[in-house]
């Protein structure tokens, strides 16, 4: 699922959607720092993972799409593996 940290994201995140995850992942720490203000309380014990990569990419960016890839290796499970094009 994916959701956008500010009001006006195409589908904004809401306490419903960070309480249905079993992680989240954000591309910067200022996402980090949206979630962690805004959804403190729906947070609980969820891990938050920030891949460090600036939000300046357009959507579906091959560029993106391969630093995606490479920095979610690691928390994938290894049965888990990201498809790539």
């Amino acid at each position: 699922m994916s959701a956008g940290t500010n009001n006006d994201a195409c589908n904004p995140l809401t306490a419903e959607l960070v309480e249905w995850a079993d992680f989240i992942v954000v591309m910067e720490r200022t996402h980090r720092n949206k979630l962690q203000k805004r959804f403190y309380s729906a947070l609980k014990s969820k891990r938050i993972i920030c891949l460090d990569i600036p939000d300046e990419y357009e959507f579906m960016d091959p560029g993106l799409v391969r630093l995606l890839q490479a920095r979610m290796m690691r928390h994938l499970p290894a049965s888990s593996p990201v498809e790539a094009d």
